[in-house]
């Protein structure tokens, strides 16, 4: 059985980035049984909202290059297909996460976003909290 893939929602980049706990990210990231997948439109993303005032207070100019680093160099760059998603999803905005899930198979969306943990699953790919994919992660 090879890696399980993984996609961090940019929700929890943030968060985690804002909590101090981008060492989290780091051993995942680094991990010999997860492999963390990211594409164009989640590192996008992910820039917009760090630059954001709000965002600004908690996390320095520093500490967003190294999360973008991090992004960089530990996890696996994939392009996301023009996938006909069928869901149910409220927030249409996070359909690109969706279709990145079916385009690279992902076993696992971890996310706070309450659009997406109410969907439990999409496909293969079960969607979860951070949390609660430490859990599974650490048992």
């Amino acid at each position: 059985m090879g890696k399980c893939k993984i996609i961090i929602d940019t929700n929890l980049w943030i968060s985690l980035l804002i909590g101090k706990r981008v060492s989290e990210l780091r051993s995942l990231c680094n991990s010999n049984t997860v492999s963390v997948y990211i594409c164009e439109e989640l590192k996008a993303e992910f820039v917009r909202i760090a630059s954001r005032e709000k965002i600004r207070k908690y996390a320095t100019e520093e500490h967003i290059l190294q999360t973008l680093e991090l992004m960089e160099t530990s996890c696996i760059a994939g392009t996301v297909r023009n996938i006909a998603v069928l869901s149910e999803l409220r927030d249409v905005n996070d359909l690109y996460l969706l279709a990145f899930a079916e385009t690279i198979q992902a076993d696992y969306i971890l996310t706070g976003d309450k659009d997406l943990l109410v969907l439990q699953q999409h496909r293969q790919t079960k969607i979860v909290t951070f949390n609660e994919f430490m859990a599974i992660y650490k048992s």
